[in-house]
């Protein structure tokens, strides 16, 4: 009888990945921090085990929209108060918080649970090309 593989849990040795989003595509550059986030590029990837890695992305601020998602996408928040749906588009979004359009961009491609949201909490989004995470060495990825 062959025994079935389950990966360990990292804990403090996960590895650090650098992206830098200036001209990149949301959708394309979110896919990849999903990836890096879950493990699945790991071969040892298994669905219930949180072994993912950090992720820092720099220039989010520059990240590119194709066709007219600048104007017509749109964001939104409730505060679960009457009249408390707010809407904001794209361009408003990054005018004032440029590293949420990534961070909801990659929330929407992991699954909704509670190692989802532990998942989101490795991933350092910086609207600029400066970030405080150099001691961690992390590895640059090139897109």
């Amino acid at each position: 009888m062959q025994k079935s593989y389950r990966a360990p849990n990292p804990g403090d040795n996960r590895q650090w990945f650098l992206i830098d989003a200036k001209g990149q595509s949301l959708g394309r550059i979110a896919v990849v921090i999903a990836n890096k986030l879950r493990a699945k590029d790991l071969p040892t990837f298994d669905p219930s085990v949180d072994a993912g890695s950090f992720v820092i992305v720099t220039n989010a601020a520059e990240v590119k929209l194709t066709g007219n998602k600048e104007e017509q996408k749109e964001y939104q928040r409730y505060s679960g108060f009457r009249n408390g749906l707010k809407r904001f588009s794209a361009a408003e979004m990054r005018a004032s918080h440029p590293d949420r359009m990534i961070k909801e961009a990659v929330w929407g491609m992991l699954p909704k649970n509670n190692i989802a949201r532990k998942m989101m909490t490795r991933l350092k989004v910086f609207a600029g090309a400066e970030h405080t995470h150099a001691a961690q060495k992390p590895v640059e990825i090139k897109l």
